[in-house]
């Protein structure tokens, strides 16, 4: 079974068991786009650029090219693999301020299609299904 579970566009509240999952940088400022929403309303911690804080995963996505950023992804899959009781609201991570194209990014989560509890952007899906 393919990912039929899509990311709202825009997140606005969490449910207990949701995590919102945001393209970040190595040092933790969270200043802008999807990282300034998780510091502001779901409990992303300043400082910390990498993993869970709060209602929030943070993946890096400044650091570098698209390559720079899988670990981080494959580090996140583990994490969501190991949290089943958790949903994961995956934006479009490194779309934004990094730069980044979702033909570029979408690749990197492309084994999230299979994961019961990991929401992809529509973009991505898209992405991967070319």
């Amino acid at each position: 079974m393919t990912n039929t579970r899509i990311t709202p566009e825009w997140i606005a509240a969490l449910k207990p068991n949701e995590i919102f999952v945001f393209g970040s940088n190595l040092a933790g400022r969270h200043a802008g786009g999807a990282a300034r929403i998780a510091t502001d309303k779901f409990g992303a911690e300043w400082g910390i650029g990498v993993g869970r804080t709060g209602q929030t995963y943070a993946i890096p996505t400044m650091q570098g090219g698209v390559e720079t950023i899988r670990p981080y992804v494959d580090d996140f899959i583990k994490y969501a693999a190991e949290h089943p009781e958790l949903n994961f609201l995956v934006t479009r991570i490194g779309c934004g301020i990094a730069g980044f194209r979702d033909v570029d990014i979408a690749p990197l989560f492309a084994e999230c299609m299979y994961m019961p509890n990991v929401w992809l952007p529509h973009t991505f899906l898209i992405a991967l299904s070319k």
